[in-house]
């Protein structure tokens, strides 16, 4: 069971949200996916990332053959901090990490507040 369980955690993407003044930046790292198998989509609130990985792994000596082939899928959906505008996320994918460029809605920008 802690093969199974280790086996899905490696398949989940690792993610960092940063939180800037203007946007949210959301990194995703999901190594031994193409582009082309990666599905975003992303709400107000929310980044939902699917993705499938395939790995193949062959070895032949003499009479000893060995094949191992990898494949799942994930889903992972994170919580964002503020409410963004989901017409202008822009999406970037490079070396197996996704980068989501998510601008905030007006509202949800952070301020500074002056003490008196």
């Amino acid at each position: 069971l802690d093969e199974v369980a280790a086996s899905l955690d490696a398949r989940m993407p690792k993610v960092d949200v940063i939180d800037r003044d203007e946007e949210l930046v959301v990194h995703a790292e999901v190594p031994g996916v193409e582009k082309g198998d990666l599905d975003v989509s992303v709400s107000d609130r929310a980044v939902t990332i699917k993705g499938e990985t395939k790995r193949e792994e062959k070895e032949e000596k003499g009479e000893y053959y060995r094949s191992e082939i990898s494949r799942g899928s994930f889903s992972r959906t994170v919580s964002l901090p503020a409410g963004v505008d989901i017409e202008n996320v822009k999406a970037v994918f490079k070396d197996g990490v996704l980068e989501l460029t998510l601008p905030k809605i007006e509202k949800a920008k952070r301020r500074k507040i002056t003490i008196d």
